[in-house]
């Protein structure tokens, strides 16, 4: 039998730059052998070779901010209303959800929250007032509705007595990491000893940069610190950063593209600090996990619900002197946290490796293709 073709809506960058873009690229990667999909996606120079056997519809960026994304969904909207010819379409992020009530008219939908963007101090009012919009037409939809969060979920079924599956995010963990594919960002700085890193795709507010380098200065921390991710999305608030890191051995080397730098930098770095203030379900939190880097996490409820406190070290979220005085411990029981670090890396390897959920979307799919089909994974 032919494979279902399944479209995939909402997502801008393939290959991925961070969060939901490598949530969606690790799953086709194991789905394509049961599915033919297409992506709708912006439009880089490797995107239709990135995945063979991942076919692409390609749009241009447009650089503003707020009304390039959702032209760019328009435009998604119009191919899949005019010209596709799927079996399946696949949403992901709320901030689509506007095109729900328009794309169901023609196509069955699975559309997956992985985030409340609303929460995400960066927005304005009437974008704030958007999102909250999409997340009511997100869940009064005719589609099946999935989250990669417990927390999404439990929130969903009290506020709008839905039910929402929970399938959480999965990595693919490295065959082997290469520490020296770290030595184009590192060399040039002249860091050779060990060093804290903070990653992101952008640097913003939420994700708690501020909170780490006010810590470290509180302990008048003299190593090196590497600050990874893009800068240009705030510039006031990384002005605001460089300031604060004034008198720190602190580096900001932008966004690392492809993850075997990345992972390089992971392994060759002390700790990983992680203070975010809000998340859906990190994937920095599980690849930093899987590459065995000791963590220091803010204890916001998406984080412990994925790691517990014998796997992690929490401090309070943006509370400096906590983060602070937990740093200040870490340093000192760099073999506890290398124990907590090994304690990470099996619970990561036994829930949250992709093959451990794509049998869960391989049911889901099946289900909303042919609903007379029994789900066997996702119940459980």
């Amino acid at each position: 039998m032919a494979k279902k073709h399944i479209a995939i809506f909402g997502v801008k960058y393939f290959p991925a730059r961070g969060g939901t873009s490598r949530v969606v690229e690790n799953l086709l990667a194991d789905l394509q052998e049961h599915y033919d999909f297409t992506i709708y996606c912006y439009k880089p120079p490797e995107a239709a070779k990135h995945m063979p056997g991942v076919k692409t519809i390609q749009y241009r960026e447009i650089p503003i901010k707020g009304f390039g994304v959702f032209f760019y969904y328009l435009r998604c909207c119009w191919h899949l209303l005019w010209w596709g010819k799927y079996d399946l379409v696949h949403l992901h992020k709320t901030d689509g959800a506007f095109f729900l009530p328009i794309l169901s008219l023609k196509y069955k939908i699975i559309a997956t929250s992985h985030a409340l963007p609303y929460l995400n101090e960066k927005w304005s009012t009437l974008g704030k007032l958007y999102f909250r919009m999409t997340e009511w037409l997100f869940m009064r939809s005719n589609a099946r509705l999935t989250a990669i969060a417990k927390t999404q979920v439990d929130y969903f079924q009290s506020t709008y007595n839905r039910e929402v599956l929970f399938i959480p995010n999965g990595i693919h963990p490295p065959d082997e990491v290469d520490p020296k594919k770290a030595d184009t960002i590192l060399t040039p700085l002249g860091i050779k000893e060990d060093y804290l890193l903070f990653a992101a795709r952008r640097v913003i507010p939420l994700k708690g940069c501020h909170t780490m380098i006010k810590a470290l200065q509180q302990i008048n921390y003299s190593g090196s610190v590497v600050i990874a991710g893009e800068l240009d999305q705030l510039p006031q608030y990384t002005k605001e950063l460089r300031r604060l890191a004034e008198g720190l051995n602190l580096h900001f080397v932008g966004y690392v593209a492809g993850m075997d730098k990345l992972n390089a930098l992971l392994r060759r770095a002390k700790y990983f600090i992680f203070p975010s203030e809000l998340e859906g379900m990190s994937m920095m939190l599980l690849e930093a996990g899987c590459i065995g880097t000791p963590m220091i996490c803010s204890d916001i409820p998406q984080n412990k619900a994925v790691l517990n406190a014998d796997e992690v070290l929490y401090f309070e979220s943006k509370n400096v002197d906590d983060l602070a005085e937990k740093l200040q411990w870490a340093l000192e029981h760099n073999d506890k946290m290398q124990a907590l670090a090994k304690s990470t890396q099996q619970t990561i390897e036994k829930k949250y490796t992709v093959d451990k959920v794509v049998q869960k979307y391989i049911d889901l799919y099946e289900q909303t293709l042919f609903p007379n089909k029994m789900i066997t994974s996702t119940s459980k």
